[in-house]
């Protein structure tokens, strides 16, 4: 999990953390590659270095105020590796409440036009949110559970998906199946004698 988020100058840390038979090295190759035997690894700094450098990466992007949760989560992650416990459950719980997610828009708002449906997320106007969820990490179902909405809550604008269906109907789209019915199972049947 974290490999993908570390940098290579930090790499030599993370590695020296994972306990020897994780990672599949003998305790004497481990002693080898650590600087001295009188520096110890302090969590909190490995944790805070490691958000340092997940932040540093343009790739990432963050609001200020989740920084010191991430930072709490890596030094949960960091501790456990090193063997150490990372918090007890109850404080575990209470770090992390299930989130509360507030919509940019009500339910009725974002159905209010036929010609694009407005997101809870942002509060912007798409003719389909599938890619906008998946843009989110989301899948239609989560939206849904997400933002408490009713199972057939549309993801397709209703003027999108009409017209979609008639230019399918005028390019014959789904025809081929109700034309060999109709014509009597003519063409893949067995040839007669």
């Amino acid at each position: 999990m974290l490999s993908g988020l570390l940098p290579h100058r930090n790499l030599h840390l993370f590695w020296r953390l994972q306990p020897s038979e994780t990672r599949g090295v003998s305790t004497s190759k481990v002693q080898e590659n650590e600087v001295s035997d009188d520096q110890t690894l302090n969590p909190v700094e490995l944790a805070t270095e490691l958000t340092i450098a997940w932040l540093g990466n343009q790739n990432n992007r963050v609001a200020a105020e989740d920084v010191p949760q991430f930072l709490r989560t890596m030094h949960a992650t960091v501790t456990e590796l090193a063997g150490g416990t990372s918090s007890t459950p109850e404080a575990h719980e209470e770090a992390a409440p299930t989130e509360e997610f507030t919509p940019a828009v009500t339910a009725r708002k974002s159905l209010a036009s036929k010609d694009h449906i407005i997101s809870m997320i942002d509060g912007k106007p798409y003719k389909t949110l599938k890619r906008h969820l998946s843009g989110h990490g989301l899948t239609p179902e989560e939206y849904r559970r997400r933002y408490k909405l009713k199972p057939d809550y549309p993801m397709v604008a209703e003027n999108y998906s009409t017209a979609r269906r008639d230019m399918a109907k005028k390019i014959g789209l789904g025809q081929k199946g109700r034309a060999a019915k109709a014509g009597g199972g003519r063409g893949r049947g067995k040839a007669q004698v």
